[in-house]
């Protein structure tokens, strides 16, 4: 590898048995490793290999990161829903929830631009420029406390999160 690659990559996963969520199946990723020479590379990653790499790894505070992820899926919606366009009049023949005129006669093609019904949500996303606050450890009781705050609190809230419940593990502030 030292001799043909130039770019060195690791697969890693996710351990879901550690929130307590539906989820079962891992998430699998490919993560780039960046400095050095190959061959410092290659020892890095190996070093690695079999063993559990935590978030103060991989994050630091006051770190600007980008954050890939998928919006939350609607199915197959009509033009009304999934483009806010305005219904037509109540006298409208086959149905009012559609768009009048979708282009020109010529040419014979309908454009891009032009609303139509399909997939809403379950769409790529990402989000640019998101500042990393804080890098919280597993079970820190203080984990909440500000230098203007200095009670002691987890950063759970009472009652845990919505649709979440408690954090047990490492976690990000962005």
């Amino acid at each position: 590898m030292a001799k043909y690659c130039t770019v060195i990559r690791v697969l890693c996963h996710t351990q879901p048995k550690l929130f307590k969520l539906q989820e079962k199946k891992a998430h699998i990723m490919e993560v780039q490793i960046n400095g050095g020479e190959i061959a410092d590379k290659i020892t890095f990653a190996r070093s690695l290999l079999e063993k559990p790499i935590s978030v103060k790894d991989l994050f630091s505070e006051n770190e600007m990161i980008d954050i890939i992820g998928v919006t939350r899926g609607h199915g197959f919606k009509g033009v009304t829903y999934r483009w806010g366009t305005k219904k037509l009049p109540r006298k409208t023949h086959k149905g009012l929830r559609k768009v009048a005129c979708i282009g020109a006669w010529h040419p014979s093609k309908v454009c891009w631009s032009v609303p139509r019904a399909g997939q809403f949500g379950y769409h790529h996303r990402t989000e640019v420029h998101k500042k990393v606050y804080r890098v919280g450890d597993k079970g820190d009781a203080k984990s909440a406390s500000t230098p203007f705050d200095l009670t002691d609190k987890s950063i759970t809230p009472m009652g845990g999160f919505h649709h979440y419940g408690l954090v047990n593990e490492d976690f990000l502030m962005l």
